[in-house]
Protein backbone atom coordinates (compact mmCIF):
# COMPACT_ATOMS: atom_id res chain seq x y z
CA UNK A 1 0.00 0.00 0.00
CA UNK A 2 2.86 2.39 0.78
CA UNK A 3 5.07 1.73 -2.25
CA UNK A 4 5.16 5.49 -2.79
CA UNK A 5 4.24 8.00 -0.10
CA UNK A 6 2.07 10.81 -1.40
CA UNK A 7 0.86 12.95 1.45
CA UNK A 8 -1.33 15.85 0.61
CA UNK A 9 -1.75 18.84 2.81
CA UNK A 10 -1.88 18.19 6.52
CA UNK A 11 -4.02 19.76 9.17
CA UNK A 12 -3.59 19.93 12.91
CA UNK A 13 -6.12 17.97 14.92
CA UNK A 14 -8.09 19.45 17.76
CA UNK A 15 -7.29 18.06 21.18
CA UNK A 16 -10.75 16.46 21.37
CA UNK A 17 -10.06 14.54 18.14
CA UNK A 18 -6.66 13.48 19.49
CA UNK A 19 -8.34 12.19 22.65
CA UNK A 20 -10.85 10.29 20.52
CA UNK A 21 -8.00 8.69 18.52
CA UNK A 22 -6.24 7.69 21.73
CA UNK A 23 -9.40 6.09 23.12
CA UNK A 24 -9.89 4.27 19.81
CA UNK A 25 -6.30 2.96 20.09
CA UNK A 26 -6.96 1.82 23.65
CA UNK A 27 -10.05 -0.14 22.61
CA UNK A 28 -8.35 -1.75 19.58
CA UNK A 29 -5.00 -2.39 21.25
CA UNK A 30 -5.49 -2.77 25.04
CA UNK A 31 -1.84 -3.74 25.58
CA UNK A 32 -0.84 -0.29 24.29
CA UNK A 33 -2.79 1.58 27.00
CA UNK A 34 0.08 1.93 29.55
CA UNK A 35 2.37 3.41 26.87
CA UNK A 36 -0.10 5.60 24.98
CA UNK A 37 0.53 8.80 26.97
CA UNK A 38 4.26 8.45 26.32
CA UNK A 39 3.71 7.82 22.61
CA UNK A 40 1.16 10.60 22.14
CA UNK A 41 1.59 13.15 24.97
CA UNK A 42 -1.43 15.16 26.11
CA UNK A 43 -0.18 18.46 24.70
CA UNK A 44 1.12 16.88 21.49
CA UNK A 45 0.23 18.43 18.17
CA UNK A 46 -1.05 15.59 16.03
CA UNK A 47 -1.46 16.18 12.31
CA UNK A 48 -3.72 14.43 9.83
CA UNK A 49 -2.99 14.02 6.13
CA UNK A 50 -4.64 11.98 3.43
CA UNK A 51 -2.38 9.56 1.58
CA UNK A 52 -4.92 7.98 -0.73
CA UNK A 53 -8.69 7.98 -0.95
CA UNK A 54 -9.05 5.42 1.83
CA UNK A 55 -5.86 5.98 3.88
CA UNK A 56 -5.28 8.69 6.48
CA UNK A 57 -1.92 9.28 8.13
CA UNK A 58 -1.51 10.71 11.64
CA UNK A 59 1.86 12.25 12.41
CA UNK A 60 3.58 13.64 15.45
CA UNK A 61 6.77 15.72 15.10
CA UNK A 62 6.88 14.99 11.34
CA UNK A 63 6.83 11.22 11.95
CA UNK A 64 3.82 9.10 11.10
CA UNK A 65 2.66 7.24 14.21
CA UNK A 66 -0.72 5.86 13.11
CA UNK A 67 -2.56 5.26 9.89
CA UNK A 68 -6.21 4.59 9.27
CA UNK A 69 -7.50 2.23 6.59
CA UNK A 70 -11.17 1.25 6.20
CA UNK A 71 -11.97 3.05 9.49
CA UNK A 72 -9.47 0.88 11.40
CA UNK A 73 -6.46 2.44 13.14
CA UNK A 74 -3.09 0.74 12.75
CA UNK A 75 0.17 1.53 14.54
CA UNK A 76 3.32 1.95 12.48
CA UNK A 77 5.98 -0.73 12.56
CA UNK A 78 8.20 1.37 14.83
CA UNK A 79 5.58 1.11 17.59
CA UNK A 80 5.20 -2.59 16.92
CA UNK A 81 8.95 -3.14 17.18
CA UNK A 82 9.06 -1.21 20.45
CA UNK A 83 5.93 -2.88 21.88
CA UNK A 84 5.64 -6.25 20.07
CA UNK A 85 2.66 -7.51 22.06
CA UNK A 86 0.17 -4.76 21.17
CA UNK A 87 -1.36 -6.58 18.18
CA UNK A 88 -2.58 -10.09 17.47
CA UNK A 89 0.21 -12.11 15.88
CA UNK A 90 0.37 -14.47 12.93
CA UNK A 91 3.44 -16.15 11.53
CA UNK A 92 4.29 -16.95 7.91
CA UNK A 93 6.78 -19.56 6.74
CA UNK A 94 10.26 -18.70 5.46
CA UNK A 95 9.20 -19.00 1.83
CA UNK A 96 6.85 -16.04 2.16
CA UNK A 97 9.44 -13.57 3.50
CA UNK A 98 10.71 -12.16 0.16
CA UNK A 99 7.16 -11.71 -1.12
CA UNK A 100 5.91 -10.01 2.04
CA UNK A 101 8.89 -7.63 1.93
CA UNK A 102 7.89 -6.64 -1.60
CA UNK A 103 4.36 -5.78 -0.47
CA UNK A 104 2.53 -8.94 -1.54
CA UNK A 105 -0.57 -10.04 0.31
CA UNK A 106 -0.21 -13.15 2.46
CA UNK A 107 -1.74 -16.29 1.01
CA UNK A 108 -3.38 -19.02 3.10
CA UNK A 109 -0.72 -21.71 2.45
CA UNK A 110 1.99 -19.41 3.89
CA UNK A 111 0.11 -19.44 7.21
CA UNK A 112 -0.99 -23.07 7.32
CA UNK A 113 2.28 -24.71 6.25
CA UNK A 114 4.85 -26.12 8.68
CA UNK A 115 6.51 -22.76 9.43
CA UNK A 116 3.26 -20.80 9.66
CA UNK A 117 1.25 -20.21 12.80
CA UNK A 118 -2.34 -19.07 13.39
CA UNK A 119 -2.51 -19.16 17.20
CA UNK A 120 -5.96 -17.72 17.84
CA UNK A 121 -9.46 -17.77 16.45
CA UNK A 122 -9.67 -14.38 14.79
CA UNK A 123 -12.47 -12.87 12.74
CA UNK A 124 -12.15 -11.26 9.33
CA UNK A 125 -11.14 -7.56 9.33
CA UNK A 126 -8.92 -7.99 12.38
CA UNK A 127 -5.62 -6.05 12.34
CA UNK A 128 -2.63 -8.39 12.77
CA UNK A 129 1.13 -8.20 13.14
CA UNK A 130 2.88 -10.46 10.66
CA UNK A 131 5.95 -12.26 11.98
CA UNK A 132 8.17 -14.69 10.09
CA UNK A 133 9.47 -18.09 11.02
CA UNK A 134 12.79 -17.65 12.78
CA UNK A 135 12.59 -13.84 13.08
CA UNK A 136 12.22 -11.80 16.25
CA UNK A 137 10.45 -8.68 14.95
CA UNK A 138 7.34 -8.17 12.86
CA UNK A 139 7.95 -7.60 9.17
CA UNK A 140 4.50 -6.30 8.28
CA UNK A 141 1.10 -5.16 9.49
CA UNK A 142 -1.99 -6.45 7.78
CA UNK A 143 -5.73 -6.93 7.81
CA UNK A 144 -7.28 -10.39 7.87
CA UNK A 145 -9.48 -10.90 4.82
CA UNK A 146 -11.03 -14.10 6.19
CA UNK A 147 -11.33 -15.66 9.62
CA UNK A 148 -8.58 -17.98 10.85
CA UNK A 149 -11.10 -20.81 10.83
CA UNK A 150 -11.71 -20.20 7.10
CA UNK A 151 -7.98 -19.86 6.42
CA UNK A 152 -7.38 -23.30 7.92
CA UNK A 153 -10.32 -24.96 6.19
CA UNK A 154 -10.18 -23.33 2.73
CA UNK A 155 -6.37 -22.98 2.60
CA UNK A 156 -6.57 -21.09 -0.69
CA UNK A 157 -6.48 -17.44 -1.71
CA UNK A 158 -5.55 -14.21 0.06
CA UNK A 159 -5.66 -14.50 3.85
CA UNK A 160 -4.14 -11.16 4.88
CA UNK A 161 -3.95 -7.85 3.06
CA UNK A 162 -0.43 -6.47 3.52
CA UNK A 163 -0.79 -2.81 4.52
CA UNK A 164 2.61 -1.74 5.88
CA UNK A 165 5.88 -3.66 5.65
CA UNK A 166 9.58 -3.20 6.31
CA UNK A 167 11.26 -0.84 3.88
CA UNK A 168 8.08 0.49 2.27
CA UNK A 169 7.79 4.24 1.74
CA UNK A 170 6.10 4.81 5.11
CA UNK A 171 8.76 2.82 6.98
CA UNK A 172 11.54 4.75 5.27
CA UNK A 173 10.07 8.08 6.45
CA UNK A 174 10.12 6.87 10.06
CA UNK A 175 13.90 6.70 10.22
Amino acid sequence: MFKKLDTGSSSQLKSSVTRHLKSKCESLYPALTPFLDALIPKKAQLFKSNHQIDVTLYSLDDKVVLFQYEDILFPCLTWLHTYPDIMRKVQVDRGAIPFVLKGADIMCPGLTSKGGNLPEELEANTPVAIFCEGKEHAIAIGLLKMSTKDIKSINKGIAIQNLHYLRDALYDTLF
